[in-house]
């Protein structure tokens, strides 16, 4: 057997059979994969049941197979066989499902080499924006089959139109791995979520097993199969185990941590020995859809904001460099730290109005700020922040950095005593640390602390396309992890009040903003 041994294609040798060894094809075959894959059962798929005879004899027992592992069953699945002597490409496609964004990759599975990469909203958005949404959607008649069916059709026909660009067939695809929270991959599967958001919030599984794509609908080759990472619970889904794989951050020596910042901030600390994880509610004010400019990260959508002396002029970037039409996650908090730093909010991210000068306004008695006047705005209307805006921005990075606090000391750590700050997702491909660390939002680590892993759930996905060792690590992941509930956690309410102001009640904490911020102590 040669090739890759940690890739999921081989290519083998059989002896031909004989009047002394008239052992049948399918028998031949998986005997010889039983021995060099040390596996305890092989089952050959009945789509290449029929062809086996013939490839056998046309190829003379010499064949190029896709096998792909069951790491909770003990056996592999033949998914796909070729002409060892032709370089035909057996593909994968590794998704990431989030609850706006998709994302998916297809991978050569033999050589590990990225082909294509795209991303698409959720159709699920039709539905709702949020997963709360969507689970009570489903307690309607045909509510669960309308969300399954959407984000299914929806698959199909990104991985149609990316094989057709790489000159692939749908059949060249023999393995789909996905990674998404607990809440999406039910809904995908087309699993009741009911039970997942009421006490004591349990899943219809946490482990779903390797099963053929097509169960799903999924139009890939009849006889791929599909790996969807498992869940540690309802809040801590694959998409975090994903990102623990790509990182490697159960791997190290020294206690490293990584954040994933969306509808809710995951956190997961720990190392070769132990993982500790924890999820709260500190992504709402950075979802687009909260604040009135808010959005996804996308075109012409603010993602860095700087403002200038006096008169404080402000100046945005947005990515693309297209007119404005409004602010995601990043260009809030940098928008948030540049206020803070010259004196235009105060410690309670309250505006300050002497500072603000005409940029301040008042509607309703809710004072705003023009971020961007309607002229030079993409939509020819102004982008304004409202102090209730930042109100929810501060409870907001209060729970992200009391998450971060409550976790670290409940293994008797400090967050002063982490070398490796991992952040994970659109929020970290995006945000500036500084900006986080100025509004109390990260710990004043040095920069060099924070390492952006981009899409680390698609990022992992792919990886299990390339490595079949992947799937063993991911078993050591789940029997490492301790979650750590924080809705009864009578710290973390304590802590929260602290951490509610600019950027700390304990200045102490945020050495190198009170060395930098003159207006931190008026």
């Amino acid at each position: 057997m040669t090739v890759n041994k940690d890739s999921w294609v081989k290519t083998i040798n059989l002896p031909a059979p004989s009047l002394q060894d008239n052992t049948a094809d399918s028998d031949r075959l998986i005997n010889f994969l039983k021995q060099h894959l040390h596996a305890h059962r092989i089952f050959i798929d009945y789509y290449s049941l029929q062809e086996l005879p013939f490839k056998l004899r046309a190829w003379d027992y010499g064949l190029r197979c896709v096998v792909i592992k069951d790491p909770y069953f003990d056996q592999w699945y033949l998914a796909g066989i070729s002409d060892p002597l032709k370089d035909r490409c057996f593909a994968g496609v590794a998704v990431d499902l989030g609850t706006s964004r998709v994302a998916l990759r297809l991978v050569d599975l033999s050589s590990g080499k990225s082909l294509y990469e795209t991303s698409f909203d959720n159709p699920q958005l039709k539905v709702g924006p949020d997963i709360l949404t969507r689970v009570h959607a489903c307690d309607q008649p045909g509510g669960l089959q309308e969300l399954t069916q959407s984000i299914i059709r929806e698959m199909n026909q990104q991985i149609r139109a990316a094989c057709h660009v790489c000159g692939l067939e749908n059949t060249d695809l023999y393995f789909m791995t996905l990674a998404g929270n607990t809440c999406m991959t039910h809904l995908f599967m087309g699993l009741a979520p009911k039970w997942i958001i009421r006490e004591p919030y349990i899943p219809v599984t946490n482990t779903p097993d390797v099963e053929r794509a097509a169960v799903y609908g999924l139009d890939i080759n009849p006889a791929g199969r599909i790996f969807i990472f498992p869940n540690i619970g309802s809040y801590f889904g694959g998409d975090l185990i994903a990102g623990i794989l790509h990182s490697k951050l159960n791997q190290g020596k020294d206690p490293a941590i990584l954040v994933d910042v969306g509808t809710n901030a995951e956190v997961v600390l720990g190392n070769d020995s132990w993982l500790m994880a924890c999820a709260g509610a500190a992504g709402p004010a950075l979802e687009g859809g909260v604040t009135q400019i808010g959005m996804m990260a996308g075109p012409g959508v603010v993602d860095r904001v700087r403002i200038g002396p006096e008169p404080h002029t402000i100046h945005v970037r947005t990515i693309d460099d297209l007119p404005p039409v409004g602010i995601c996650g990043s260009g809030m908090i940098d928008l948030a730290a540049q206020l803070f730093k010259v004196g235009m909010i105060d410690l309670r991210g309250r505006f300050v109005p002497d500072a603000c000068g005409q940029k301040l306004h008042d509607q309703a008695d809710m004072p705003f700020l023009e971020v961007v006047s309607a002229k030079e705005s993409g939509t020819g209307r102004a982008l304004n922040i409202y102090q209730a805006d930042l109100d929810s921005l501060v409870r907001s990075k209060a729970a992200m950095y009391t998450i971060l606090e409550t976790i670290t000391e409940s293994v008797g750590l400090s967050l002063d005593e982490l070398n490796t700050f991992y952040v994970a997702g659109t929020f970290g491909a995006y945000i500036d640390p500084k900006s986080a660390v100025t509004i109390g939002m990260l710990p004043d680590l040095p920069e060099g602390t924070y390492k952006s892993l981009g899409n680390s759930s698609l990022e992992g996905a792919a990886q299990v396309l390339t490595s079949c060792e992947s799937l063993n690590r991911i078993e050591q992941i789940k029997t490492q992890i301790t979650y750590l509930e924080l809705n009864v956690n009578q710290q973390f309410m304590n802590r929260f009040s602290a951490a509610k102001f600019l950027p700390h009640t304990d200045l102490s904490r945020f050495p190198s903003i009170l060395h930098d911020n003159s207006t931190i102590s008026s």
